[in-house]
C-alpha cells in the first residue's frame, strides 16, 4: 500500500491491521492525503493539492495498479475550514476520484474520496480508510464519504 501525504493515524491504523505501508515502490492501494499539499489554502493550495494528487496516483497506477489489473485509490480531501478554496479543492478531488473510478474500472481499480468535516478526528478518517482498503470496501467506487456531517432533524 502506498501512502502519500502526512496521515500518521492512517499509517498507524493500517500497520496495526497488518498492512505493509510504503512511500515508494510496488503497491496495490494508494491513499492520498491532500491536506499537506493544500496547506493554508488559497489558489496555490488548490493547485498543489490537485496536481500532487494526480501525479502521485498516476505514478503508482501506471507502475503497479494498471499492469496488475486491480487496486484501490482512496483520496482524503482537506477539511472545509482548511483555508480559502478548501471547498474548491474538495470538489476537484471528488471529481478526480469519480473520473478515475469510471476510466480505470476496466483495470479493476476502484476510487473513492473522503471529505472530513470540521470536527472529524484523524482516528475516524483512519477507520474509514481501513474499511475502504479492506475486502469489504471492494463494493465502493466513485463514492464520496462525508464525515462529520449531521443531518437537520425537525
Amino acid at each position: 500500500m502506498a501512502l502519500v501525504g502526512d496521515a500518521p493515524a492512517v499509517k498507524s491504523r493500517l500497520s496495526d491491521l497488518g498492512a505493509r505501508v510504503v512511500t515508494e515502490g510496488s503497491a496495490e492501494v494508494i491513499v492520498y492525503d491532500a491536506s499537506p499539499a493544500f496547506g493554508a489554502g488559497g489558489q496555490d493550495g488548490l493547485r498543489e493539492s490537485s496536481a500532487r494528487g494526480w501525479t502521485a496516483i498516476r505514478e503508482v497506477a501506471t507502475e503497479t495498479l494498471i499492469p496488475n489489473e486491480r487496486g484501490k485509490v482512496v483520496v482524503i480531501a482537506p477539511r472545509p475550514d482548511a483555508g480559502p478554496f478548501a471547498g474548491a479543492a474538495r470538489a476537484a478531488l471528488e471529481s478526480l476520484a469519480r473520473t478515475l473510478s469510471v476510466e480505470w474500472s476496466r483495470f479493476g481499480i476502484t476510487a473513492t474520496v473522503i471529505t472530513p468535516g470540521d470536527a472529524t478526528t484523524d482516528e475516524q478518517i483512519a477507520q474509514l480508510v481501513c474499511f475502504l482498503v479492506s475486502p469489504a470496501g471492494d463494493y465502493f467506487s466513485g463514492c464520496r464519504f462525508s464525515l462529520g456531517v449531521t443531518a437537520a432533524v425537525g
